[in-house]
């Protein structure tokens, strides 16, 4: 129980730090449903994991080919379109605009998670 929250909170705080750095990742403003972007960023983090949870697998498996002949690198490629597939899901509360942005974003978000699951996950 304990890993997954450090993973949800990993994500969270990667994903803020993501829309801190690339002006073209936008959290949606604040509105009645959510209440503050701490809120919405919360969601969008769940949505994220999610879809990193159900999702990049699947994509992984059927790209296997193209990961071993690019040595790993096309993960980078997953990690955007991962990035990019969270932003449509969560529709106006997260936006990423074009790839260039998901992919720098997903560089990011792959190195502060690492970070912070280096720090807090003691298992």
């Amino acid at each position: 129980m304990t890993s997954i929250l450090v993973r949800f909170l990993a994500n969270a705080v990667a994903l803020a730090a993501a829309v801190w750095l690339v002006g073209d990742i936008t959290l949606g403003e604040d509105d009645a449903s959510t209440g503050s972007k701490t809120a919405t960023l919360l969601i969008v983090a769940l949505i994220f994991g999610l879809v990193n949870l159900i999702v990049k697998p699947i994509v992984k498996l059927f790209s296997l080919p193209l990961l071993i002949l690019t040595l790993g690198l096309f993960t980078l490629v997953i990690n955007a379109l991962m990035l990019m597939l969270t932003g449509w899901i969560a529709g106006d509360s997260f936006e990423v605009d074009g790839f260039g942005s998901a992919f720098v974003g997903g560089l990011i978000i792959s190195i502060v998670s690492w970070a912070v699951n280096l720090v807090f996950d003691r298992d």
